[in-house]
């Protein structure tokens, strides 16, 4: 039962409600498929798991037995029809009334009583549970008294009753005042992780996607869907039908709930899912147009809709369900598809429109101007025949109606799509070799912007299906050429990159004597994939093409751009540094999505977080407006880059969260794995080391075979610095050394890290190996992070630096340069950075011997932490202040302390603490961690000899011998 965890909760309340004596009554509703009886078998296993004695009852509403009274009551009991007989005249009613099987003499009165009764009984004797599943096919009788049993589950009656039924089921009024649990489609999580278990190892991905795309979240359907195809369509070895048909017992019943329905409903029925399978739902007045041509009419839906298989809503008709839907389509033979298609062109083509001389539009050719021209096209080329061969003719109209330039939210990227795959599939083969040259660049291109919509669409196993058709046609090198951009492009945000980076360059060869503009697309992309990977000199070398193949009339942006990089990544900041300034401004009117994306990461490599900031969001909501729908993920990716070199993680998080969930759904898995990144780096400064240790992880998981340097840089970066914040400066450092290549005998950027983060992960290894005693490696990293800051514009930059230099410095030297530090901090507005700061600076004093001047400034930075949610640095600042003899802690106590108020501590210490002086508190707990007394001295900064002193009275005031009884003791007292 893959995503109902929402549902097996309320199950799981329901059925101990039974054990412990209260009782209670759900009525489960969802479509066939969606788990329903499913769901009250997994209710009967949790019950029978449970233990100890229990009586289960279940009963399954059938169609054939619906008007006969009370046979549903007669199945449901017939176990424990020995318990009626005993008891007596309370439950004659209900005996005679099931022995009969006709209504009773007096009225339902007696039967209900005698029902309630009976359940009443029975609870009494043990836990009860009641399933009733298809609870809509049992007959109005059993239906009343199962409603009112249901409504007085409780106290009185303690058994559990779950009541099955299909969507329009609680509506009923036999049922009426029952609470209500929905069941829904499976998210896409949930369905790709049902087809895991369904599939086959080894199954194609992109038949996996099709599944997954057709099931439309129906679990039972997908399992159908999965059971309908071949071992070798599983596998891909065989292409796959298009759209997927499906057979199966669910398929099969719904046919049968169709089958029983008269002829001209059936085609109106028909009629209706073939207008779904192109699109969504057709208004009644086409349908109705398409319907009477084929002899049927409105009042033809009658039969449908009263038995709940049609409805209204609007001015169109939808199935009740899926299954339905796909049951009146594939369940009926291929000449009425297609004949049911050609209705529906035909009643497009007239809908409205006529031909310049005034006569109806009908015929094989839409008319010139029709509102629904492509939908018309693209169901006369569902109704073509395949034996009949291709159709040049309709394929180059459908082409060139899916594209023509839409108006805005007209057409899906998934329905261009399937225009132009089917546009493919008509064209013709040509008869001769320069024909059949010249027709298979016509369907590679066709099948190649099919490819790009199925990408935009979120589906790229589809699109690479696509791609891999495309490349197997004989083709003129510029076709060649833009099915390989494409397949580039896909490749960069789903694939490996440095496979990518080769496909861009071939294209970019294929297209540079014919399509030059093309071929710079290919070469910026290529670049993007140089620039995740880290590759220096393959990014310049991208750029420079990218200039070469300029062509009068070129948008300079990406000129400005592509010369600006080319200095900057050579060290020439004094060519590149204006040319990027320029790109930037350049994008001042921009609306384009991927210009104004390019314009910010030019604003972030000279250090403008504020206009990265600002670009990255015109970018999102040109691409939320415009589109394409895959940009969106990428859009939000570089607006969370931005907001964390900004300092706002909190911003950075939201706006990952929002990318990740967009790039899972688009296939994007190298989008993906930046904001696992991004979520990493928020969870880190918030002090959620599960959260950041699993973002990490996932990160990784793409960012190292896919060669996402910056990702998987950022990704440990984040660890680091979550290690800092729990107070591990040696695994941070030891993290950090490889990451920003400034290790002893290193120089800078030697590390394995992204070139892009390895000054602004400097401050970090800065700050870890001076509380871990390494001074050499804080030195070299200080040197490296003094040479960015000497070329970039970026704010923070001043602050890092002052904070790293007053780190590095002499005793008596360090509390100026951590004033100077906090003067840098009115550029920036960032708790976070302010908080570290001040901590830092507290240390300081603290160290020398100042506690009263440090007790000011770790309140300030107590209070910096709490603002933004840092949980791990904050404790970093209480533990401080309990070490100058502040016992803290909130920040709103200790500035309560501080202004006289005195407060009262939030918690008091256990009482087998209370002996401890905080010092002595803080080494125990580090002693506690696993620290040795060299740790713990450089943790705290004190001398191992302090540390010595300090944990021998700490043995003796706790009556301890031994690291590991303190251990125990601290943990028994509950102390963290």
């Amino acid at each position: 039962m893959h995503g109902a965890d929402r549902a097996r909760r309320a199950v799981a309340e329901l059925v101990g409600g039974a054990r412990a004596g209260r009782g209670g009554a759900l009525l489960v509703r969802g479509e066939p498929g969606l788990g329903t009886s499913a769901l009250l078998e997994h209710a009967a296993g949790v019950f029978a798991a449970g233990g100890g004695s229990g009586t289960v009852l279940r009963v399954r509403g059938v169609a054939a037995e619906s008007a006969v009274p009370y046979s549903g009551l007669h199945a449901l009991l017939h176990p424990v029809a020995g318990r009626l007989r005993a008891g007596g005249r309370r439950t004659a009613a209900l005996a005679e009334v099931l022995a009969l099987g006709t209504p009773a003499p007096d009225g339902d009165g007696p039967v209900l009583a005698a029902l309630a009764a009976l359940l009443g009984d029975l609870a009494a004797g043990g836990p009860l549970l009641v399933c009733a599943d298809d609870v809509h096919l049992l007959d109005g009788a059993s239906r009343r008294a199962l409603g009112f049993a249901a409504r007085r589950t409780g106290a009185p009656l303690p058994a559990a009753m779950l009541l099955g039924t299909h969507p329009e089921g609680a509506d009923d009024p036999l049922l009426a005042g029952l609470p209500v649990l929905d069941l829904r489609p499976l998210d896409d999580t949930a369905a790709a992780a049902l087809l895991d278990d369904l599939l086959p190892a080894g199954a194609d991905p992109a038949v996996r996607e099709e599944l997954l795309h057709a099931g439309e979240g129906n679990p039972g359907l997908l399992t159908d869907l999965v059971a309908s195809l071949t071992p070798a369509q599983l596998a891909g070895a065989e292409p796959l039908p298009h759209p997927l048909p499906a057979t199966g017992p669910r398929l099969r019943a719904a046919a049968a709930v169709l089958a029983g329905l008269p002829e001209a409903t059936r085609t109106l029925l028909l009629l209706t899912a073939a207008a779904h399978e192109l699109g969504g739902p057709a208004d009644c007045s086409t349908l109705l147009r398409a319907a009477a041509s084929a002899g049927a009419g409105p009042h033809d839906a009658g039969p449908a809709e009263e038995r709940g298989l049609l409805r209204r809503e609007g001015d169109a008709l939808r199935f009740a369900h899926s299954l339905l839907r796909r049951a009146a389509y594939w369940g009926e033979p291929p000449e009425r598809r297609r004949a049911a298609h050609r209705l529906l062109a035909r009643a497009l083509e007239t809908a409205g429109a006529a031909r310049p001389d005034g006569t109806p539009a009908t015929g094989a050719e839409p008319a010139a101007g029709a509102p629904h021209r492509l939908l018309a096209l693209r169901h006369r080329a569902a109704a073509a025949d395949p034996a009949l061969g291709p159709d040049p003719r309709l394929a180059d109209a459908l082409a060139t109606a899916a594209c023509a330039r839409p108006t805005a939210g007209e057409w899906t990227h998934a329905e261009l799509s399937d225009a132009l795959w089917r546009a493919a599939e008509l064209t013709g083969g040509g008869d001769g070799a320069d024909d059949a040259e010249e027709a298979g660049g016509v369907r590679a291109a066709r099948l190649t912007a099919a490819a790009e919509h199925a990408w935009s669409a979120g589906r790229p196993q589809r699109a690479l299906s696509l791609l891999d058709r495309a490349r197997a046609l004989p083709v003129h090198d510029v076709v060649r050429g833009r099915t390989e951009l494409v397949r580039g492009a896909l490749e960069l945000r789903n694939g490996v990159v440095t496979d990518a980076h080769e496909v861009l360059g071939h294209a970019a060869r294929l297209l540079g004597p014919h399509d030059p503009r093309a071929a710079r697309r290919a070469l910026l992309h290529a670049s993007d994939a140089s620039w995740a990977v880290g590759d220096i000199a393959g990014l310049r070398a991208d750029l420079a093409r990218v200039v070469e193949l300029r062509c009068p009339g070129d948008d300079p942006l990406p000129d400005d751009y592509c010369a600006g990089m080319d200095a900057v990544m050579s060290g020439d900041f004094a060519r590149g540094v204006p040319a990027l300034r320029r790109a930037v401004e350049r994008a001042a009117g921009e609306r384009r999505p991927w210009l104004l994306l390019r314009a910010g990461v030019a604003a972030l490599v000279l250090g403008d977080v504020a206009a990265a900031h600002a670009l990255d969001t015109r970018a999102l909501a040109a691409a939320r407006a415009r589109g394409p729908a895959a940009l969106v993920p990428l859009a939000l990716e570089h607006l969370a880059y931005s907001e964390l070199r900004a300092g706002r993680h909190s911003r950075a998080r939201a706006h990952a969260e929002a990318g990740l969930r967009l790039a899972s759904r688009t296939g994007q898995r190298n989008c993906a794995a930046h904001h696992h990144a991004v979520l990493a780096m928020a969870a880190a400064v918030e002090g959620d080391a599960a959260a950041c240790a699993e973002h990490a992880r996932a990160a990784g998981q793409e960012a190292g075979p896919h060669g996402l340097g910056v990702a998987a840089t950022l990704a440990q970066w984040a660890l680091a610095r979550c290690d800092m914040g729990y107070g591990r400066p040696h695994e941070a450092a030891a993290r950090l050394e490889p990451l920003v290549g400034s290790g002893p005998g290193e120089g800078p950027g030697a590390g394995r890290g992204h070139f892009a983060l390895q000054a602004l992960a400097a401050p970090c290894l800065v700050e870890a190996a001076v509380a871990a005693g390494e001074r050499t490696a804080a030195r070299a990293a200080l040197e490296c992070f003094e040479k960015w800051t000497a070329v970039t514009a970026d704010p923070m930059a001043s602050v890092q630096l002052a904070r790293c230099r007053a780190l590095t410095a002499a005793p008596d030297r360090a509390p100026a340069l951590f004033e100077r530090a906090l003067e840098e901090h009115a550029r920036i507005d960032s708790d976070f950075e302010l908080g570290r700061t001040r901590l830092l600076h507290g240390k300081a004093l603290r160290r020398g011997r100042r506690p009263g001047a440090a007790r000011g400034v770790l309140r300030d930075a107590l209070l910096a932490f709490e603002r933004c949610g840092a949980r791990s640095w904050a404790d970093q600042a209480r533990a401080e202040l309990r070490a100058t003899g502040e016992a803290a802690g909130t920040a709103g106590a200790a500035a309560a302390r501080a202004a006289g108020g005195g407060g009262r501590r939030t918690r008091e210490r256990p009482r087998p603490l209370d002996g401890l002086t905080p010092q002595q508190l803080r080494i125990a707990r580090c002693v506690a961690e696993g620290a040795t007394n060299r740790e713990v001295a450089l943790r705290l900064s004190v001398s191992p000899r302090t540390v010595d002193h300090h944990l021998r009275n700490v043995f003796a005031v706790l009556g301890v011998r031994s690291r590991v009884e303190l251990t125990r003791v601290l943990a028994a007292a509950g102390d963290g």
